[in-house]
């Protein structure tokens, strides 16, 4: 039987759901509006709902607002029906719904993320520990402590022994064999980057090296340094070498796809740092394509790099990509609609209403209270005084006649700028909360277990 769903809504938004849902047409769920009767959804509590709604008969889940504030536990216990929060805006419903009626699996991946320290040598242990700390917490996997050319790192065995006391997997990258083989020695899990020549080293320790080609470009080197590695018995993984664009980047991509038609079951890497570091483009589409890449390929291992400050969340850019390719491929699905982390700048869908539903909204309010939203044609701000709309927000300033008013007169400013950024760029846009700048910026946590503290208005009225 097709799974039956219960939205639970308010006034306001009523009519606007059924729209939404109606116009999804023929779906794998039934479906039911419930307006538990309030005016504003996101404001319905715990001891409303339990109070208001009836028992659902038949219902195999329901789903409240995603800014309701209130313990799904423990509703789900009273009614015996799983509650579940929905999207913030009715507009990301489809997406929501769009896999059997539930939002996508990303907890699940098959990439191991490396993340280079690259000023490892010149950091204390203690400063190496806390950068360890902060990557793994973005989603490294792997420490990659990077090795400077004409750069002494005395204590290299020595940090490699206390990140490994910590729980970190470690792996030393550097081109001077005697750093190599300190690491190895320490105990480094993975060694980067040995070649044909060098390769004998991992044949003495328990350590993974990853294989590069003895000169630029050379599978054929490449290959035989894999021959020796199997013939060793040791594990491997291989690195046929990304290079920059103008300097090798498509026949390096050629490479990647070369090798893995030679050698169609190792492990491969890639080290994307010459892509997103050396590009001026935003780095979580550069990642989100190279990511792509490796989900086609099978590569399983990234090394990533921040060096340049615009690629700050490199790896928790990688983090979100390598989810949503796993999820995206097990679903034989486009990467699309499972997740807006890498939309940074701009969103799919920038406009939570269209301006029939903005419309309708300002129609029926009765209070003094600004409501702000952004549509096609700019910005709107409307109240029981009227409805104004224009792209700049200096030009709605004038009219609305919070001269006398600081502190209201600050809120509106704040937010109107605020809608107006979203507006220009194309990002959504939601009265009282942060832009949202995917992984580029994450916002606070929000407890959704309970109602927001009142804004700057209502505190300023309740101090007059």
């Amino acid at each position: 039987m097709a799974e039956r769903l219960v939205f639970l809504t308010g006034h306001l938004a009523k009519a606007r759901l059924d729209r939404l849902l109606s116009s999804l047409g023929e779906t794998e769920f039934s479906w039911e509006i419930v307006d538990i009767g309030v005016k504003v959804a996101a404001l319905m509590t715990e001891d409303i709902v339990r109070r208001r709604l009836a028992p659902p008969q038949g219902a195999d889940r329901v789903i409240l607002p995603g800014r309701y504030r209130g313990d799904l536990e423990s509703l789900s216990a009273h009614f015996g029906i799983p509650f579940v929060r929905g999207p913030d805006e009715i507009a990301d419903l489809p997406a929501f719904l769009g896999r059997a009626g539930a939002p996508p699996d990303l907890s699940r991946h098959d990439m191991r993320i490396f993340a280079e320290i690259v000023d490892a040598p010149m950091l204390p242990l203690d400063a190496l520990v806390a950068r360890a700390k902060t990557l793994a917490r973005a989603g490294a996997d792997v420490i990659d402590l990077g090795c400077l050319p004409e750069t002494p790192f005395p204590q290299l065995a020595e940090a490699v022994g206390v990140l490994r006391g910590e729980g970190f997997s470690v792996s030393v990258d550097s081109a001077n064999y005697e750093e190599l083989r300190a690491g190895a020695a320490a105990g480094a899990d993975y060694l980067l980057s040995l070649d044909e020549n060098t390769l004998p080293l991992a044949f003495d320790h328990p350590c993974i090296p990853i294989l590069i080609p003895s000169s630029p470009g050379d599978l054929d080197s490449l290959g035989r340094a894999i021959d020796a590695a199997v013939g060793a018995g040791i594990a491997f993984i291989a690195d046929p070498v990304l290079d920059p664009i103008h300097f090798g980047f498509t026949a390096s991509l050629g490479r990647f796809i070369e090798a893995r038609r030679r050698w169609p079951d190792i492990e491969l890497l890639m080290g994307t740092g010459n892509l997103t570091e050396l590009t001026d483009a935003d780095s979580s589409g550069v990642t989100a394509v190279l990511a792509g890449i490796c989900s086609e390929l099978g590569v399983r291992n990234v090394l990533t790099v921040h060096v340049s400050p615009h690629t700050v969340r490199t790896v928790e850019e990688h983090d979100l990509a390598r989810r949503i390719l796993f999820a995206a491929r097990n679903d034989g699905a486009l990467p699309r609609g499972y997740h807006p982390g890498l939309l940074q700048v701009h969103d799919r869908k920038p406009f939570a209403a269209s301006l029939e539903d903005i419309e309708a909204l300002a129609a029926e309010v009765r209070d003094a209270n600004f409501r702000i939203m952004t549509a096609e044609d700019g910005i709107h701000i409307f109240n029981k005084a009227g409805h104004a709309v224009a792209a700049d927000a200096f030009a709605l300033f004038a009219d609305l006649g919070v001269e006398r008013d600081g502190a209201h007169a600050f809120y509106l400013g704040a937010e109107l700028m605020k809608a107006e950024i979203a507006w220009r760029l194309g990002k959504r846009y939601a009265q009282d909360e942060p832009l949202d700048w995917g992984v580029a910026a994450p916002a606070p946590e929000a407890d959704r277990t309970r109602l927001a503290e009142a804004g700057h208005t209502l505190k300023a009225r309740k101090s007059e």
